[in-house]
């Protein structure tokens, strides 16, 4: 067996010498977050459910919400396509109308998001729901309501939502019908409030004795606020100090 000679074994060592610089100097391969797809027509998604559709819904749920933990990174709420992700819990919703779930995941995880577009953009969706079913939604668009009041800071907006409770969610407990009332009275809205309590009143739809009583004096408290006050200045009414406990 003859000898490799030296200037070829001298080229095999460069050669992998320089390979082997060329691996180090490479960046390495960084994840990168993968767009979210727009969903399969509801047409399509019917016949992929093998006449399951409940069973469908739970697994594209569990898809979505992983969604934002992909292989080798975690994807911000706040860099997700808002309008994708509707996409998503709007045809989840489709194959199961009687599920919660899409309506939890987009009042409580992806309505937190600090954006103040994605955050009106992901209400507007909860209350365009709640419009197809008041009596089994009322309770996700009373929590948008309550996070348009205190992270929009937006009052117009949550007596916006409060007041569809208070019209189409017959079935709602007391104080979700009631929060427009509560709203109305917290911005020195004195008079509607008292008007609207008033009607409520009248109508006669309130049964319960002891929610009777309390609106009834909740009501004489409002007429009291409005005669402390004195006048109004374009309709709103300015609440009396509160007595000082020192």
């Amino acid at each position: 067996m003859q000898a490799v000679p030296r200037g070829v074994i001298a080229a095999l060592v460069t050669a992998l010498a320089l390979q082997i610089g060329t691996q180090w100097l490479q960046p390495k391969p960084v994840a990168r977050a993968e767009a979210l797809e727009a969903p399969p027509t509801i047409g399509a998604f019917r016949v992929a459910s093998l006449g399951e559709p409940v069973a469908l819904a739970e697994l594209t749920t569990l898809y979505l919400q992983a969604f934002d933990s992909q292989p080798g990174i975690s994807v911000p709420f706040r860099e997700l396509d808002y309008d994708r992700v509707i996409q998503w819990l709007a045809a989840i919703l489709d194959l199961d109308p009687a599920g919660q779930y899409p309506l939890l995941l987009a009042s409580q995880v992806y309505l937190q998001v600090p954006d103040p577009a994605r955050q009106r953009r992901m209400g507007e969706f909860v209350h365009e729901q709640f419009l197809r079913a008041p009596n089994e939604r009322w309770r996700w668009l009373a929590h948008v309501s309550i996070m348009a009041k205190h992270r929009l800071h937006d009052d117009k907006l949550a007596l916006r939502y409060a007041s569809e409770i208070t019209r189409l969610a017959q079935w709602a407990p007391p104080w979700a019908r009631q929060m427009q009332i509560f709203i109305l009275e917290d911005i020195g809205e004195i008079e509607a409030a008292r008007i609207m309590l008033g009607g409520l009143l009248v109508e006669g739809r309130i049964a319960d004795e002891h929610e009777l009583r309390f609106l009834t004096e909740r009501l004489e408290e409002l007429k009291n606020v409005e005669k402390q006050t004195g006048s109004s200045k374009n309709g709103h009414f300015v609440r009396p100090p509160k007595p000082r406990l020192d």
